[in-house]
This record gives C-alpha cells, structure tokens and sequence, in this order.
C-alpha cells in the first residue's frame, strides 16, 4: 500500500511532516514496513481541510493529533 501524504505549501504549514513523521512511526511500531509506504506528494487538491493524506483512490483529512485514529481506521483496515 502506498500513502501519499501532501507537503505543498498549505499542507506543510497545517504539519504534514509532523504526519509522515507519526505515520512512519505507526508502521514501524506495526512491523508493516515491508506492506505500507509513505510518499511525499504535491498538491492533491483538497487544500481546503487539513493535511490531504491519500490512500489508494481517497483522500482523507488528517491533523497531527488524528493520526493515530486514521491510521488504526483508514490504514490497518486495508492492510488486514
């Protein structure tokens, strides 16, 4: 699986690197290194709510304090 994570100029300042930093933690923490990857993007469009975080074909809204949340219902679930 392959998250995108957006790091254009309103996402960087709402703390996408904050989220790949978390994200990657959670991967790593859920031994999944070797089933999920982080990749930086450019603007995926949905500049209006937080940090655009998409997986497979949706794109989510994601803060640094809801990580943990999006990755146990968004991520795990389409892993397991």
């Amino acid at each position: 699986m392959d998250i995108q994570v957006c790091i254009g100029s309103v996402c960087h300042l709402k703390g996408s690197y904050d989220i790949i930093n978390k994200l990657e933690a959670l991967i790593d923490k859920n031994q999944l290194s070797d089933r999920v990857k982080i990749k930086a993007a450019f603007c995926l469009g949905e500049c209006v709510g937080a940090v655009s975080v998409k997986v497979d074909e949706d794109i989510y809204s994601v803060q640094p304090d809801t990580v943990d949340n999006f990755f146990k219902t968004v991520v795990l679930e389409k892993v397991m």
